[in-house]
């Protein structure tokens, strides 16, 4: 588990590329390693990079928002992801943030499970949340200690 780097980015739009929808591209890497107020993080083995978080913070707010958590299909089921999610809350703890959300597919069940066994607790159900016109489930929870 790793920042990741500029040196990632193009590994990083490969990876999204197995993400169904709402992906985020080359250019927005860049941005967000460059001038988002974001933390992108990497799990890799050896050369090759399995899986990223993304987690998005504002200014003088005490909640995170995971934008994005996506590990390669042939590296799934070996715990990348709830690594990836527990690095996520630590770094947005260590910002000071209080509470981490995020949005869902409801068809997304494997993620689903994921993030309610990791304590997350649905809020809201947002309708044609996706470019895709697909709904969103919103999810949040208490990080702080």
């Amino acid at each position: 588990m790793r920042p990741a780097l500029l040196s990632d980015i193009n590994a990083l739009a490969t990876l999204e590329l197995n993400f169904p929808s709402d992906r985020l591209s080359a250019r927005s890497f860049r941005h967000l390693l460059t001038r988002g107020h974001a933390e992108v993080l990497v799990s890799q083995q050896g050369a090759d990079i399995t899986g990223n978080i993304v987690v998005l913070y504002r200014r003088n707010c005490t909640h995170a928002r995971l934008y994005s958590l996506v590990v390669h299909p042939q590296h799934q089921q070996r715990g990348i992801a709830r690594t990836l999610l527990n690095a996520a809350e630590q770094a947005a703890g260590n910002k000071n943030c209080r509470t981490i959300g995020l949005e869902v597919r409801p068809d997304n069940e494997a993620a689903l499970r994921l993030y309610q066994k990791m304590g997350y607790s649905v809020t809201a159900r947002i309708p044609a949340f996706y470019e895709d016109g697909a709904p969103a489930l919103r999810l949040r929870k208490n990080i702080a200690s």
